[in-house]
């Protein structure tokens, strides 16, 4: 895990080559506190801050390979690297260190641009071949670790965070109205795009190449898919549920197994819940590693997982520690997190993960594995059951039984969106001519976080006027989405907003990386997502349980009442977070005054005003609210601490 920077293009001295580079990657210290590393060429530059988890003696980077003619940095781990360095030798290539990034050059040479099909990985990587004066940018397939560029001066530039680009590139702080609009509707702006008007991201799955020329090329080698319905029903891969339950467990074995790799301790979240239980079950049975468990817990009962998270801990005897976090812990840390997100965001959570990654970091450890991704790859969420019963809803609208299995959702909600049955059927019944749409499971939660667009200034407004989320989602999908099932559409959809642009980065790793801490995503390696992917729906969603298959992969162990534990997603208390006896923090009250909201130029100070007394008074209960006094506060940090003075709207 580290961090990686650079450019291509221009005429610099290697002198002033050097001060561009140590400026850039000097901002990305907190992603590699062990040392930076250059390489500096006619014309180009790579940097690399350290963080040694893999050959620590002489894993340093840049990495090259035996003629020097190809350079790589790697923001990231490979996985698989003993057994591509086995077959590479074997090929004839040489080796000079036993680190994981060696293996690139080596593919690279062997298989050109195709390297990337053989990383099994989470990764940024920038590769240089000299001979050929190209650049290659490649992000792992679900978009795990950030990488960001932008053109300016002749020249490609690249980095880890966009703060990189910022030392060097300051007029690129500039918010682009859409990208907000984006972030404050889908929960994250869609790739290639970002908040920032002039700064693009490497999509998940992509590779972005600079030929010498200049032509620029941004290819797709991995995505998402699922099997085409066939006449109208799905097909099996397995003779049976039971049968892929257990094919599941053996390869969840194998990439816990390789996710284990390291040189230094690994440890392992631990919420409580089935995902995260599961792979700390999946450590204890099938590895021989040292198990050591890491929870947040919260003083809201609403919040707390901490029962669960206590007989987890009795049941697999590990050594646990707990951070009790609280809500004023968490409003006066925002800032820190948004320091490191450099993106507005709808929710608290991603601090609660950031103070916790803290806790990891000052016991020791560089290295922790998570339960992320299992929801997404085996239809985890209330969405996708939620969805399932507003399509049974829309085959017969006049009906009044079958709104009322909304009342089996939300059962972990204090104000539940179907505590009142009238407001359940308005809530869910939005959008319901939308249902053959591949956005259609998508459209309430849509609908609610875009509330904070009413809160744009006039000129904000006009810039996103006549604006269409749902087409502008659309435009990004593939054509065959239209041939799969319901469930398989609503998880691409999910797949490519809510975890590509705001859980892994906004709370898994940015907040992570903020205190040198790698986090690993077992449920992420593209082989469990291509398997989950072919499985039929009813195999992850039975009636309305949830991840049925993945329940069954892990029977015997864990304790029944946790595999059969009905999801609570994760979350922490939001606007409550920045208020206190009627009072706002000191900060909040600064950055949401109305100096403050007419010299950014974003948002309407007197609308905000009304939603911060709102706040104030504690009467903003619902999601809208929430979501909105967050994402505004949020992108006004954003404002503060990324934007160029005299460059707001």
């Amino acid at each position: 895990m580290c961090g990686i920077a650079g450019f291509v293009g221009g005429q610099d001295t290697p002198e002033a080559t050097r001060g561009t580079l140590e400026r850039m990657i000097r901002t990305l210290r907190h992603r590699g506190p062990d040392g930076f590393g250059y390489h500096l060429g006619e014309g180009v530059g790579l940097a690399h801050a350290r963080l040694a988890i893999i050959d620590l003696a002489t894993g340093q980077q840049p990495i090259r390979n035996e003629r020097g003619t190809v350079w790589t940095v790697l923001n990231g781990e490979i996985f698989n690297y003993r057994e591509l360095r086995r077959t590479l030798e074997a090929q004839g290539h040489a080796f000079y260190t036993h680190s994981d990034t060696e293996v690139i050059v080596h593919l690279y040479e062997q298989y050109g641009d195709d390297f990337v099909d053989h990383l099994n990985g989470q990764f940024a990587i920038a590769l240089w071949d000299a001979e050929r004066r190209r650049l290659l940018l490649a992000r792992d397939r679900t978009g795990i670790r950030p990488l960001f560029h932008a053109s300016a001066g002749g020249r490609l530039w690249f980095g880890s965070e966009v703060k990189a680009l910022l030392a060097v590139l300051p007029q690129l702080g500039v918010l682009d109205p859409h990208g907000v609009a984006q972030a404050l509707t889908y929960w994250g702006a869609i790739d290639p795009g970002t908040v920032f008007r002039d700064v693009a991201s490497v999509p998940p799955g992509h590779v972005l190449a600079l030929e010498a020329d200049g032509r620029r090329s941004l290819r797709r080698y991995w995505d998402w898919e699922f099997p085409e319905l066939r006449d109208g029903h799905q097909q099996r891969p397995f003779g049976s549920i039971d049968e892929a339950a257990g094919a599941l467990r053996e390869l969840l074995v194998d990439a816990v197994r390789l996710q284990l790799r390291a040189d230094v301790p690994v440890g392992a979240y631990l919420s409580g819940g089935l995902d995260s239980s599961g792979v700390v079950a999946l450590i204890r049975h099938y590895t021989n590693n040292p198990l050591r468990t890491f929870s947040v817990a919260f003083e809201d009962a609403e919040f707390d997982e901490s029962d669960f998270q206590a007989r987890m801990v009795a049941h697999m005897g590990t050594e646990h520690t707990t951070l009790h976090c609280s809500r004023r812990d968490i409003g006066q840390a925002f800032p820190q997190l948004i320091e490191h997100t450099e993106a507005p965001v709808l929710r608290t959570a991603g601090v609660p993960l950031m103070l916790l990654a803290g806790d990891v970091h000052a016991h020791g450890f560089r290295v922790v594995l998570t339960g992320e991704g299992a929801d997404e790859v085996f239809g985890g969420y209330d969405l996708f059951k939620e969805a399932k019963v507003r399509r049974f809803w829309a085959r017969q609208p006049g009906s009044t039984w079958r709104p009322r299995l909304f009342e089996r959702l939300y059962g972990y909600l204090a104000h539940s969106p179907v505590a009142n049955a009238a407001m359940a059927q308005s809530f869910f019944g939005r959008g319901m001519e939308h249902r053959d749409r591949a956005v259609f499971a998508h459209l309430p939660r849509w609908t609610t976080s875009q509330r904070a667009l009413a809160f744009f200034s006039p000129e904000w407004r006009a810039q996103v006027e006549g604006w269409d989320p749902l087409a502008t989602f659309e435009a990004t999908l593939p054509p065959a989405i239209g041939r799969w099932s319901p469930l398989a559409r609503d998880q691409y959809v999910e797949a490519h907003s809510l975890l590509a642009s705001y859980l892994l980065p906004m709370q898994g790793d940015r907040p992570a990386m903020a205190h040198s801490v790698e986090g690993r995503f077992p449920f992420l390696d593209h082989r469990v997502v291509e398997f989950g992917n072919r499985l039929p729906d009813h195999w992850k969603i039975r009636g309305l349980t949830e991840k049925d298959v993945l329940r069954r992969a892990l029977a015997g162990l864990l304790p029944e009442e946790i595999r059969h534990r009905t999801k609570q997603p994760y979350r922490a208390p939001d606007h409550g977070s920045f208020f206190f006896d009627g009072e706002p923090l000191d900060y909040v009250a600064d950055v949401l005054s109305g100096d403050s909201l007419r010299e950014a130029g974003y948002f309407d100070p007197e609308r905000v005003g009304r939603l911060f007394d709102k706040c104030r008074r504690g009467q903003a209960i619902g999601f809208a609210d929430n979501q909105a006094f967050v994402g505004i506060l949020s992108t006004m940090l954003v404002h503060r601490q990324r934007v160029r003075p005299g460059s707001g709207a």
